[in-house]
Formats: structure tokens, sequence, C-alpha cells
């Protein structure tokens, strides 16, 4: 009996020393998550940094906007200014019918405007008659053709008097005359001097004035100035 009383004090003691020794340990704390806050500075350095480079951006959009406008600017002034110089080139007439609309009928500077036509009397060195073909051929134009008096009244005044002019007029081939633009060589309407044409060998015509304006056959090969013929710029 006393045995047994004695192990069951040895026993509760043990768990009694058991117990004690897990109470006195004491408990490990857990380490709570470090948190780092943002520093101050580096919250500005990004803000500062975001700043400059939207206006370094709004710096280069704009400069390419000014640069664009410049640009565009200049071009309107230069198709502006090229307007105004083909204007003031022109020689324009207003002709009114009474039954059609007014319309602007335009010479280039220069140029002497009548009916439906422009003419041009050179004012550079003599040609031969090839030459003076091309020399109206190279302004869009061709040699003078006459159709009526009231052209060659008209022809007379623009010319001076002392100088041969060539005119669209050759008989080159089949010994007959011919206009440089292909239209038909009417007898009835033609302005010779009397006694012209006199050589079969002489096969361009000039104008010029002797007692009166009239028209003179003369070799190909003289050099003499010229009279050019455009119809008129309508708009």
């Amino acid at each position: 009996m006393d045995s047994e009383i004695t192990y069951a004090e040895v026993r509760i003691k043990n768990e009694s020393n058991s117990l004690g020794t897990y109470s006195e340990c004491p408990a490990v704390p857990r380490e709570k998550p470090t948190h780092h806050p943002s520093k101050p500075g580096s919250r500005s350095l990004l803000f500062t940094s975001l700043m400059v480079f939207l206006l370094l951006l709004t710096i280069a959009f704009l400069g390419s906007f000014i640069i664009y406008f410049q640009k565009y600017s200049q071009l309107l002034e230069e198709k502006k200014a090229l307007t105004d110089k083909t204007l003031n080139d022109l020689n324009c007439t207003k002709n009114v019918s009474l039954t059609e609309d007014k319309a602007c009928s335009c010479c280039l500077k220069d140029w002497k405007s009548f009916g439906s036509y422009c003419y041009f009397t050179s004012t550079d060195s003599k040609a031969t008659w090839d030459e003076s073909k091309e020399k109206c051929s190279r302004m869009g134009a061709h040699l003078l053709v006459i159709h009526s008096q009231d052209e060659q009244d008209f022809i007379n005044t623009i010319l001076n008097i002392g100088t041969d002019y060539f005119i669209g007029l050759s008989d080159h081939s089949e010994n007959q005359w011919q206009w440089i633009d292909q239209t038909p060589y009417n007898e009835s309407v033609t302005f010779w001097h009397k006694g012209e044409p006199n050589n079969k060998e002489e096969k361009c015509v000039v104008i010029n004035h002797r007692d009166k304006w009239g028209w003179n056959d003369i070799p190909c090969h003289d050099r003499h100035k010229s009279v050019c013929q455009v119809k008129k710029i309508h708009s």
C-alpha cells in the first residue's frame, strides 16, 4: 500500500515537474513582415522625371507643328506669288456680246490682242524663215497668218516702218502658196505689193512698207524680224 502511494506521489511529482518545465519555456514571438516605406525623395524624383519627359514631348510636338506650319505658309505664299505673276503677265480684255456671257480673253505680256488672237513682233536678232518659224513654235505659236483686211490693218499698226517681218506664207512645195497653219490660201484676200510676187525662186514672204504696207516674196535664207500668232487664252 505504501509502495503504491509512493509511486503515485512520484508520478504526480514528475508530471508536475514536467508541466512546470513546459510552462517556464518562453514563447518565441513571431516576426512580423517588415514594411519598407518609400522614401519621399524617390517619389519626388519619379514625378520630376515624368514631368520633364512630358515637357520635352510637348516641346518636340510644338516644334514640329511650328516647322510644318511655316512650310505650309511658305507654300501658300509661293503659290499666291506664282498666281499673281501669271495674272500680271496676262493682258486680259472683256468681251461682251448680247448672246453670250462675259468671258476673259487673255494674251501674254508684250503680246498684242486682236479678235481671237494674240500677236508678237520679234525683238531679238534677225533670223531666217525657218529659224523664225522655230522661235514662234517654242512660244506655242506660229508665224503670222492673215485672212482679212481688218487683220492686215491691225498688223500694220504694230510694225515699224523700215523693218521687214516674216509671215507664215511660203511655197516650199508644188509652187503653190500655203499658210503655215494649213488654212486655205485665198487669192482674193491677199495684200501683195504691186508687181509681187515676182520671182519663183523666192519662196518666203515678208510684210514691209513701201508707199504702204504690203507683202513681198523673198529668199527664205534672208534674215529678218518676224510676227508670231497664237489663239487667245479663254477663261
